[in-house]
C-alpha cells in the first residue's frame, strides 16, 4: 500500500488539528503531559466530544460507527490528538471488546453494546492475566460451570486495567477443563461489576499510580446470553483481541509527542552548558530514538493496511517489542536529562495549568512517574520475552 501524503491528506490533517486543538480543555491538556493515569473524567469528556463529532472510533467499519478513512488518514488523527495532549482512550471498550463484539458477537450483542462503547457511556475492563496466568493464556484458570441458563464463575483476574473504573469486563475463563483451549476449552463472559461476588482491589505500581487492580470472581452468576459468541471460542477470540493489542500498544503517536518534548528538553540542557562529549552522546541517542521510530511508524501502518483477520502474529508481537522498549528509552533519556526535577508530580484531578504556567520547565512534571511506570511496557499485552518466543515458533 502507498503511504506517501497526498495533498488531500494535507487538508484532512489541518482540519482535523484545528478541530482537536479547539476541543481540547487546556486542564485536560495539561494532565495528558503530566499524568501517567488519566481520570476517569476527562476519558468520558473526550471521548463525548469526538463522538459528537463522529470521530469516536475511526478503525470501526462504517456500518458500526466508523468513518471510513483510510489508515493514513486513522494515523494521521491520532497523531494529531496525541500532538495536541489529548488523552489516549480506553481502549478496551473502543480497541478491544468493541471490535470482539463485532467481529464475532452476535445482532443482540452489538445492538446492546456498541452505541454505548461509541459514547463512552460504557466502561470496560479486560479480564485476561490472572497471579499464575498473565502472557500465557491457555494456563487460564478462572472457571465457568453451566448451570441452566446461567455459568457460574469462580477465579482470579490480576493487573486488570481500569477495574475501577469499568463498568462491565469481558473476562476469559475455562469452561471445559477436559479439552485443551486451542480446541475449545476456553470462553470469553460480558460481567457486570457491580453484580454480586465482583470485588476489586487496587494495585498500586511503583511510580505511586493506580491504574491497575485484582479481580475476585467468588460465585458471579453469567446469563448465558452473555457469552460471546458461542462458548469454546474464546482461544481464537483472544488472539484476534491481543493481535489488535500489540499493534496499538506501538503507541507510534504518542511517542512522536513524546520525542517532541525529549527533544526540547535535550535541546535547553545543552543550551546550558555541557562537556562536548555529553553533547554528542545525547545528540546520538535523540538521532537513533528518531530512526527507531520512524522504522517503528511505517511498520505500523503496513501492519494497519491489513484486516484484523490476516493480521501476522509475527509482525503484531515485533510491533510490540519495539514500541515497549522504545517508550522506555525514551523516558529513560527524560530522566537522564532532567535530573531530580523529573520528581515533580501533581496529584489526580488537579488543574496543572493553574499551577505551573506553560513554558520553559512545562513537560517536567510528572517523568519520574513516567519512567517508572513504562518498566511495564515490556510487560503487559504479553511480555517481550513471549512475544520473541512467538516469533521464533513461527519462523524456525
Amino acid at each position: 500500500m502507498d503511504f506517501g501524503v497526498t495533498a488531500a491528506d494535507e487538508v484532512f490533517r489541518t482540519h482535523v488539528r484545528e478541530f482537536v486543538r479547539a476541543h481540547v480543555p487546556p486542564d485536560m491538556a495539561a494532565r495528558t503531559r503530566h499524568d501517567v493515569h488519566a481520570t476517569k473524567e476527562d476519558l468520558q469528556r473526550w471521548n463525548r466530544i469526538l463522538y459528537e463529532q463522529g470521530w469516536a472510533a475511526p478503525h470501526w467499519p462504517m456500518e458500526y460507527g466508523g468513518t471510513g478513512w483510510t489508515p493514513l488518514q486513522i494515523h494521521i488523527f491520532e497523531e494529531e490528538c496525541a500532538a495536541a495532549d489529548a488523552p489516549f482512550m480506553s481502549y478496551f471498550g473502543l480497541r478491544l471488546i468493541g471490535p470482539l463484539i463485532y467481529t464475532f458477537g452476535s445482532a443482540e450483542h452489538k445492538n446492546a453494546h456498541l452505541e454505548d462503547i461509541l459514547r463512552g457511556d460504557v466502561f470496560w475492563c479486560q479480564g485476561f492475566s490472572e497471579p499464575s496466568s498473565g502472557s500465557d493464556l491457555a494456563s487460564v484458570r478462572t472457571t465457568a460451570v453451566r448451570d441452566g441458563d446461567t455459568y457460574v464463575i469462580n477465579g482470579q483476574k490480576l493487573w486488570t486495567t481500569e477495574a475501577h473504573y469499568a463498568d462491565k469486563m469481558f473476562c476469559l475463563a475455562r469452561t471445559d477443563p477436559d479439552i485443551k483451549p486451542q480446541k475449545g476449552g476456553l470462553t470469553i463472559f460480558f460481567i457486570d461489576m457491580k453484580q454480586p461476588g465482583v470485588t476489586v482491589r487496587p494495585v498500586i505500581t511503583i511510580d505511586e499510580g493506580h491504574s491497575v487492580n485484582e479481580v475476585f470472581l467468588d460465585n458471579v452468576r453469567v446469563p448465558a446470553s452473555d457469552v460471546l459468541g458461542e462458548e469454546g471460542q474464546g482461544w481464537a477470540q483472544a488472539k484476534f483481541l491481543l493481535g489488535n493489542e500489540r499493534v496499538t500498544n506501538a503507541h507510534v503517536p504518542r511517542a512522536k509527542r513524546d520525542l517532541v518534548l525529549l527533544k526540547r528538553m535535550v535541546s535547553r540542557a545543552i543550551g546550558r552548558g555541557v562537556t562536548p562529549t555529553t553533547e554528542a552522546r545525547l545528540s546520538e541517542r535523540i538521532a537513533r530514538l528518531e530512526i527507531d521510530l520512524a522504522v517503528l511508524e511505517w511498520s505500523v501502518l503496513r501492519e494497519l493496511s491489513t484486516s484484523g483477520r490476516t493480521r501476522s502474529q509475527i509482525s503484531a508481537s515485533g510491533l510490540k517489542i519495539l514500541g515497549s522498549e522504545l517508550q522506555q528509552r525514551m523516558s529513560d533519556l527524560a530522566i537522564d536529562v532532567v535530573g531530580p526535577q523529573g520528581l515533580i508530580f501533581f496529584e489526580p484531578h488537579h488543574d496543572p495549568s493553574a499551577v505551573l504556567p506553560g513554558g520553559a520547565d512545562d513537560e517536567l512534571p510528572g517523568l519520574a512517574a513516567r519512567q517508572l511506570f513504562f518498566r511495564a511496557t515490556t510487560i503487559y499485552a504479553g511480555t517481550n520475552e513471549i512475544q520473541h518466543e512467538i516469533i521464533a515458533r513461527e519462523v524456525f
